[in-house]
Parts: structure tokens; sequence; C-alpha cells
């Protein structure tokens, strides 16, 4: 037996071997995006609350924060300054929001505090998020419920 290299029959099935477990791989990848994707969603809300009460703060000024539920998007607007936009996102397509306690449109004052108190409730691929807001201080949080 000689040492010329690999016969065809020995490429292909190597190939093959190679074809099979990555094609596997692929197929686990799409589910975790979908997570990733939601999760990301999750965590730029929080940034942009985030950024609202910091822009509020250090500008003096208040903001009004508004969840638009037919277009599937929040944005959050300088009271003044003509309404000028400082953050719009849309939701992705499987995200829906509720309102609950705290109403889809409110402040954030001057001081970083809001408006109002209370939760709204984030739903993603059956699983409910819980947005609340809490009294003084504007400190806030997100939970799976």
């Amino acid at each position: 037996m000689g040492s010329r290299g690999f016969t065809l029959i020995e490429t292909l099935v190597v190939l093959s071997i190679v074809a099979v477990i990555s094609s596997i791989t692929i197929f686990q990848i799409n589910p975790n995006k979908n997570m990733f994707d939601h999760h990301l969603f999750l965590s730029q809300l929080q940034s942009d609350f985030y950024f609202a009460q910091q822009y509020a703060i250090s500008h003096q000024q208040e903001l009004t924060v508004v969840f638009d539920l037919q277009q599937k998007r929040y944005y959050i607007r300088v009271k003044f300054d003509g309404g000028l936009t400082i953050v719009e996102k849309q939701f992705p397509p499987k995200i829906s929001v509720k309102y609950g306690s705290l109403p889809l449109t409110f402040k954030i004052l001057p001081d970083g505090n809001v408006s109002h108190f209370g939760s709204l409730y984030i739903y993603i691929n059956g699983k409910e998020y819980k947005l609340t807001f809490l009294l003084g201080k504007g400190r806030f949080y997100i939970v799976e419920t």
C-alpha cells in the first residue's frame, strides 16, 4: 500500500460527515438568535430609559415617553424644543406591550423621576415581562413574570 494520498471515497465520506455536523449546528443557532433578539430589545429599552433620565437631568428638561401600540414603537421626546425626539425604536414583530397600572404615556421630570409609577407588560413569544417604575428617584426594573 502506497502513501499517495486519500481516495475519492475517503474524501467524500469525510466531507459528508462535516456537512452533517455543520447543518446540525446551523439549525440550533436560529432559535438562539431569536432569543438573543428579544433580550437585546429588553436591554435596549432599559438603556433608552437610563439615557432619557440622564438627558432630563443634564438638560433640566421634561421628557415625554410614549408607547405607540398601533405603530409598534416607543419614543421619547423633549416636551419643549419643538418636540425633539431623542429616542425612537420599533418593536420586533413578535413583541407586544400592554398597559398595566402605568399609562402608555408618561413623563420623565427634570430631576429624573417619572410622573407616574406603576407597571407595563411586555409579551415576547409567550413569555411575560413586567416593566415597573417605582415611586420616587425614577428607579425601574424589568422582570420575567
